[in-house]
């Protein structure tokens, strides 16, 4: 069963998304650090990389995975968690486990 508060989104919406999370990162040079340290991309890479599914997966993720930092972010964007969760969930679909089919 769907999640009523968890609304649909675009391929494109979710793009958006995912480069609004690495705009926002790119002024908070600390969180921008734990991010690249997390997955391995080099800053020079970043430019190229914002055209990788995978690497926009990763942006959306890294905040998913740490709700004070999608907090952090929904506060300074004005956008609503269940935007990023939308978003995320257009790049990565649930698991088996998850009871979402």
């Amino acid at each position: 069963m769907q999640d009523k508060t968890i609304k649909t989104v675009t391929k494109d919406h979710a793009e958006q998304t995912a480069v609004a999370v690495l705009a926002w990162l790119a002024g908070e040079p600390d969180m921008l650090a734990r991010f690249l340290s997390l997955t391995g991309v080099e800053p020079g890479q970043v430019r190229d990389a914002v055209n990788n599914p995978d690497f926009l997966a990763g942006l959306l993720d890294f905040l998913m995975q740490h709700e004070p930092t999608l907090l952090d972010f929904c506060n300074a964007t004005q956008t609503p968690p269940q935007d990023v969760i939308s978003a995320y969930h257009v790049y990565v679909r649930p698991a088996l486990d998850s009871g979402e089919i």
